[in-house]
């Protein structure tokens, strides 16, 4: 007698399995964090070339995709070949990785050939001339406040006293520090050869990701409409293609914003004749790419590095960047991200808050666009059980709602009496509680004392 599986039980096993097995990672992470952290930092640390190799195919996808539909494509059209067959496709595909690889290896070379030397060159000399940048800052506060005797008295004070702290923090802390990193990244060898090989790993796959990525993509969909009923699967799909729309969006725009920003920062400033203008440009460059507070938190330190050295300069680089991120936010932000995110300015600001609070730099740049995917998930699926209730989805029809309707599921607002009542409702609510509040304040004296 052949023997059949009950499906009803097979489900009802597997849903208990999984409850079990999630309870017991819940009880690990919830009462032995350190060692569930040890063993994620493990897993991520062996399978780091595999991460990085995934996330540089991700971000040179759209570099290797402009090479291959914009220029290889049409040269081969331009000469008359035939570019259906698979080897052309193949030809196509490892030129357009190449040059891929070339532009980006090239660019980085320029970087640190010569702006990071121009940086380091930069901090060097500041290092050595801070005496004499507080010199010119002093003879520019006695020249532009000796009509005023109280003033001058105050500012010089404040200088003299914050002048002491800096010079000692930047003799004994700062440099002393810098060259025990120097020596421990000199001494490390070991470390910086495992994080060589990772990339060389990470490169390498990232190669052969560019190179197939239609497979994995045909595979990827394979898997999951499998496993999945077919509308499930569909919505599946849809959701993950949003993602990389959004999310790849953003993150290729904002980059190319900031590159953008960085560039026009140091031209002015060159126009200007603006002291360092490629230390300063590449901070207000890399910054820029944390949204809303990303300019300030490059552009203060700046501004009193300026001001030090020459007042005038710093008044003219605070006008720049006034102007500059008026435009980045007004004409060229919108230009190339557009509403990528699709999120509010509360929002953003919540969303940099919280991931800033728990990754710091990291979580502020990336935090915008991993809040807007889980924004845009749960307004999906609230969304489609809405339509599954025949409600509407427009979220002004809900502004004076009073009830839905049971019988025909019309929404019934609020009347015009109802909408009265509940505003003189809540100013007496408001009243009140800044009467309780007041006898709270006095009753609290009154015990006091």
């Amino acid at each position: 007698m052949k023997f059949q599986w009950d499906k009803k039980y097979l489900y009802w096993g597997i849903t208990a399995f999984c409850v079990i097995a999630l309870s017991i990672v819940f009880y690990y992470v919830l009462f032995h964090p350190t060692r569930f952290l040890q063993i994620f930092s493990s897993i991520s640390k062996t399978c780091a070339p595999i991460i990085s190799g995934l996330v540089l195919a991700y971000l040179l996808t759209p570099i290797c995709s402009f090479f291959e539909n914009y220029l290889l494509i049409p040269l081969y059209k331009k000469c008359n070949l035939n570019i259906k067959d698979m080897k052309p496709k193949k030809r196509i595909r490892g030129l357009a990785i190449l040059l891929t690889l070339f532009v980006v290896i090239y660019l980085l070379y320029i970087f640190f050939s010569i702006v990071l030397k121009e940086i380091i060159s930069s901090i060097q000399s500041i290092v050595l001339q801070f005496p004499i940048y507080i010199k010119n800052l002093e003879k520019w506060i006695d020249s532009t406040l000796s009509l005023n005797q109280e003033i001058e008295s105050f500012a010089n004070n404040m200088l003299d006293t914050y002048y002491v702290e800096l010079n000692d923090w930047l003799n004994n802390s700062l440099l002393p520090q810098v060259n025990v990193i120097v020596k421990e990244v000199s001494l490390s060898l070991i470390s910086v050869a495992k994080g060589l090989w990772n990339l060389i790993i990470g490169l390498i796959v990232s190669v052969y990701v560019l190179f197939s990525k239609e497979q994995f993509a045909g595979q990827s969909k394979k898997i999951i409409y499998a496993f999945f009923p077919k509308k499930k699967a569909n919505e599946i799909i849809s959701d993950i293609r949003y993602a990389n729309k959004t999310f790849g969006a953003y993150v290729s725009g904002k980059i190319i914003d900031s590159i953008i920003i960085g560039f026009l920062c140091f031209f002015l400033m060159k126009l200007l004749k603006i002291n360092y203008p490629i230390l300063i440009s590449v901070i207000i460059g890399i910054t820029n790419v944390i949204p809303f507070f990303g300019p300030f938190i490059g552009a203060i330190p700046s501004i009193l590095l300026i001001l030090l050295i020459n007042p005038f300069n710093g008044i003219k680089f605070l006008i720049l960047i006034i102007l500059l991120q008026a435009f980045d936010g007004n004409i060229l932000g919108p230009k190339i991200l557009g509403d990528s995110t699709g999120l509010s300015s509360f929002w953003v600001i919540f969303s940099i808050t919280i991931f800033g609070a728990y990754f710091g730099v990291v979580g502020m740049a990336v935090g915008v666009p991993i809040f807007a995917l889980i924004y845009a998930a749960f307004k999906r699926k609230v969304n489609r059980n809405l339509i599954s209730k025949h409600l509407p989805i427009n979220t002004l029809e809900y502004h004076y709602l009073n009830r839905v309707s049971e019988d025909d599921n019309s929404l019934i607002p609020l009347t015009e009496e109802e909408k009265r009542n509940s505003r003189k409702a809540v100013n007496k609510n408001n009243k009140s509680k800044s009467i309780f509040k007041f006898g709270d304040k006095s009753n609290q004296s009154g015990n006091d004392q």
